[in-house]
């Protein structure tokens, strides 16, 4: 008779983290990507200016800014879990308040979703360099695919979700709360599994000598830059194909086509990193990618041609997000560097990237052509390249704590 088999409480406790771990990377975007759909009707239905509907989606990104910094902070007194756990409990809170249809109450929820998904945003590399020292880009292919498969998701369903289910804008962005409290059960479960450790064990924070690491500044730049580039196509893709004269609904359409042609190299990318010593090659190849893309937008041409230029973006954006996350982990020596390095990197890209549709806009208000907006793009290109290449190069961002961590290691 065969015994049964049991589970050990390591097994356990691994495999319940990886799910942890994949349902915080379905949280990070749903309650961002869900709202621009539904700008339109929750405006008129708040009255709300134009100008004051456009808060509602810089708010996470500037919350993102100003959270990022701390968080590793607080993850320092608390732990990652224990850290973890409150970035989703303000992200649940946030969605809560924001679907009362009330300007304060919007603008409130809406900040204390960004601050949310800041805390969840740095500290997940910080876990998956701890939990998963070994597997970092494979970990780091899973969350970030995880996390576009739901963005995209998200932004498809609540047009459907607020008018064919009759359940209005409040309900539809209020579904995606259902989701965090699945992720808050989980971690609680995952904090009463964990051994009680002090986040004192680690090593000494670095966080003042990465402002000196010239590593950490390339990593902190390709972030801010690839994070430009995402934002700025998210925002005015679909009024540059309508400009080439095609309908908002074509630009809508070849929108949503980019995030999940994007899925591939998505999940891709970090795999590919971790088996090369250095990732030059890998940022080389999204730089084309990026290059081909935009320029052929500045041509534009025939319906097939709009979806290969966008085919071409979407590689290269997706590519260019799980590869910055990846940089945090592979170039951190520990897992509360990777926090340090992580927070510094996320607070500058977000700043960085809130701005990014502003100066676009700008640009082409007083143009009055997407050419200009278009070659700056190229330009931006070429800057992810050159950061890109110096954040690939095989070393830490601090070297000289490579001994005292492999003291650590071996007194653990």
């Amino acid at each position: 008779m065969k015994q049964p088999v049991i589970l050990s409480t390591n097994a356990f406790q691994k495999g319940i983290l990886i799910i942890g771990i994949i349902l915080i990377a379905f949280n990070l975007r749903p309650a961002i990507t869900s709202v621009g759909p539904l700008m339109g009707m929750i405006r008129d239905d708040i009255g709300l200016s134009n100008w004051n509907t456009g808060l509602i989606t810089s708010l996470p990104l500037l919350a993102f800014a100003g959270m990022s910094p701390f968080a590793p902070k607080i993850n320092n007194r608390l732990g990652n879990e224990r850290t973890l756990l409150i970035g989703l409990v303000l992200l649940l809170f946030g969605i809560s308040i924001r679907s009362i249809a009330y300007i304060p109450t919007l603008y409130i929820g809406t900040t204390f979703v960004g601050l949310g998904i800041a805390i969840c945003n740095v500290l997940l590399p910080s876990v998956i360099k701890e939990k998963f020292p070994q597997k970092v880009g494979l970990m780091t292919s899973i969350y970030t695919t995880g996390m576009a498969v739901f963005a995209a998701t998200a932004s498809g369903l609540s047009v459907p979700f607020a008018s064919k289910l009759q359940l209005g804008w409040q309900n539809s962005l209020l579904v995606w709360g259902s989701l965090v409290i699945i992720g808050v059960i989980i971690w609680i479960v995952i904090i009463q599994q964990s051994p009680s450790t002090s986040p004192q064990r680690f090593v000494k924070r670095s966080g003042g000598t990465l402002l000196k690491s010239s590593m950490a500044w390339y990593v902190t730049l390709f972030m801010g830059l690839q994070s430009f580039a995402f934002y700025v196509t998210i925002s005015w893709l679909p009024e540059i194909i309508h400009h080439l004269g095609y309908s908002i609904a074509t630009g809508g359409w070849l929108l949503s086509y980019m995030q999940f042609i994007s899925l591939p190299a998505t999940f891709l990318a970090p795999i590919l990193a971790s088996r090369f010593n250095n990732q030059k090659g890998i940022v080389l190849a999204i730089g084309c990618s990026a290059a081909v893309g935009y320029s052929g937008l500045l041509f534009g041409g025939s319906l097939p041609l709009l979806i290969i230029w966008t085919t071409f973006i979407g590689f290269a954006l997706g590519a260019s997000i799980s590869l910055a996350l990846a940089f945090l982990g592979m170039r951190s020596e520990n897992a509360k560097q990777a926090a340090e390095l992580s927070g510094m990197a996320q607070s500058f890209g977000y700043l960085l990237a809130s701005f990014g549709p502003i100066l676009i806009g700008f640009l082409f208000d007083l143009t009055h052509q997407w050419t200009i907006p278009l070659i700056t793009m190229l330009v931006v290109t070429i800057l992810i390249v050159i950061f890109g290449i110096g954040a690939g190069r095989d070393q830490y961002v601090v070297e000289k704590n490579r001994d005292i961590v492999q003291q650590a290691e071996v007194s653990k």
